[in-house]
């Protein structure tokens, strides 16, 4: 699993990979997470909101940060 987290650095950003590194750990689960900061490669997305979640190039989360027991849902 391919996990992406979309976002230039802000506090909101840096939650989302807090929440989701911790998911991933409370599942045990194989993933690969990747911290996206380029603005174009963001767009490249069709967002304009960030933070966002890409789980398997899916986007599932944008504009905001889903607590660790929604992000499990995603997964």
């Amino acid at each position: 699993m391919i996990i992406k987290i979309l976002g230039t650095g802000c506090s909101k950003c840096k939650k989302l990979e807090a929440n989701t590194r911790e998911a991933v750990k409370e599942l045990g689960i194989e993933a690969s997470i990747e911290k996206v900061e380029n603005v174009q490669d963001i767009m490249a997305y069709g967002i304009m909101s960030t933070p966002a979640l890409v789980v398997d190039e899916q986007l599932k989360v944008v504009g905001r940060v889903p607590s660790v027991d929604d992000i499990k849902k995603y997964f």
